[in-house]
């Protein structure tokens, strides 16, 4: 049977979670959501590099400056990525970067796009590589989104139509998108590379448990993601 990178057999998964559920008995919901608060506060200030299991750097995180939605909003909906700024959401207890705002126009209210995702993520608390598609191995089948802008508040599902589902669906079995990765759709453009010098949306997101996908809501964990959307074809 052909190895999935980064996909952990569904036993394998379900015992880890039984485990976690275990050792969590023994905290309270606060102690948990605390633990998790301490860990992103680490985070932020002690120069991350995420590596491989072999070693290899793959992304480089450092010190993170954090910058607040008025500051944000300011600089014309921008985080200075030289700064290594990201702006925090007081709402969701999101952090966001935004490597490249992408090519052509934001999706426009009333509208449904299917959107390709590549991503990276990165159990904080765990402090390693959980998940990633953006190996070769999954290029020929990346996460597909469905998105729809309702007056500006976005909705999305995993779309398992195309292709059958990405590595987000066959890891966590559910087409729900983390509410977390719909943050950046109100400031990013969601177009397709046209030339060499473009490039498509790409950013960094700092999730909580309560934004995340449903390992990390019923763990109580947070995650770091590093996601490039583009537009699939009409």
């Amino acid at each position: 049977m052909k190895n999935k990178p980064y996909l952990l057999p569904s036993l394998l998964l379900t015992l880890l979670s039984c485990c976690l559920v275990s050792c969590n008995n023994d905290e309270t919901y606060a102690e948990q959501k605390e633990k998790e608060r301490n860990a992103i506060t680490s985070f932020l200030n002690r120069d991350v590099c995420v590596r491989d299991e072999n070693g290899d750097t793959i992304c480089y995180v450092g010190n993170i400056e954090t910058i607040t939605e008025q500051q944000f909003l300011a600089q014309d909906s921008t985080t200075d990525v030289e700064r290594n700024q990201y702006v925090l959401f007081s709402n969701s207890g999101v952090y966001m970067q935004i490597v490249r705002k992408g090519t052509g126009e934001k999706l426009e209210e009333g509208k449904t796009a299917r959107i390709l995702c590549r991503f990276l993520e990165f159990n904080i608390l765990g402090d390693s590589i959980q998940l990633r598609n953006d190996v070769n191995y999954w290029h020929p089948n990346p996460d597909i989104m469905k998105i729809t802008n309702y007056s500006g508040s976005f909705s999305a599902t995993f779309d398992t139509e195309i292709n059958g589902g990405g590595a987000m669906y066959l890891q966590y079995n559910t087409t729900s998108v983390p509410s977390g990765w719909l943050v950046p759709f109100s400031y990013i453009r969601i177009g397709r590379q046209e030339s060499e010098d473009e490039g498509i949306a790409k950013v960094r997101l700092i999730v909580p448990h309560s934004e995340g996908q449903v390992n990390a809501t019923s763990n109580v964990y947070p995650c770091f993601y590093e996601i490039t959307f583009q537009k699939m074809r009409d």
